[in-house]
């Protein structure tokens, strides 16, 4: 039985040479696994990283999913991916090639100095507050989803959510201010 975008089986046959529904759904939500995993990593290298092992992991794991919420189940393998990558790397910090040689990426935005602000105010905030921030407000998931992927209490969603918007906000805000002196 293969199964539909929403988890539930469709009972239509799929043939052997063609991608499953299964895999067919797991690229459809390609596109929001990587911008989540670039808001956990804080950086699009190590969120393509991340991208990849969260994929490689649904696909490995596929006996394990219930056939409910392929996205919800896909979002939470990525959290927790990123949690152990966060322990393991507090652990046993590694240097990066380029910057142990001082290189760096040139950025393709049309305002790089505005992509910058948005990027320092995200950094600022905690790993968990940024994580139900993007999974709320960028990936549009209800509370209670995000309780569940991250295994806490709505409440805490909550409040983290709060918290990272107002920290989001004055961030931007003080970011934003240019002292200028008038001439005399």
């Amino acid at each position: 039985m293969s199964h539909g975008r929403d988890g539930q089986g469709t009972g239509t046959g799929a043939d052997a040479s063609a991608p499953d529904a299964f895999e067919r759904d797991v690229l459809a939500l390609m596109p929001a696994l990587r911008r989540y995993s670039r808001s956990l990593a804080r950086s699009d290298p190590d969120g393509e990283d991340l991208l990849q092992d969260c994929v490689e992991k649904v696909l490995a794991r596929r006996a394990q999913w219930r056939g409910v919420n392929l996205r919800a189940w896909a979002f939470t393998i990525m959290t927790n991916l990123h949690r152990n990558r966060h322990r393991r790397q507090a652990q046993h910090p590694e240097v990066e090639f380029e910057d142990a040689l001082g290189l760096s990426a040139e950025e393709e935005n049309a305002d790089p100095l505005e992509r910058q602000r948005l990027e320092r105010a995200l950094d600022r905030l905690s790993a968990d507050n940024r994580a139900v921030l993007m999974l709320v407000v960028i990936e549009g998931y209800r509370y209670q989803d995000v309780a569940d992927m991250m295994a806490i209490p709505i409440g805490t969603v909550m409040s983290r959510l709060s918290r990272a918007r107002r920290q989001l906000a004055e961030a931007m805000k003080d970011d934003n201010v240019i002292a200028l002196r008038r001439p005399k």
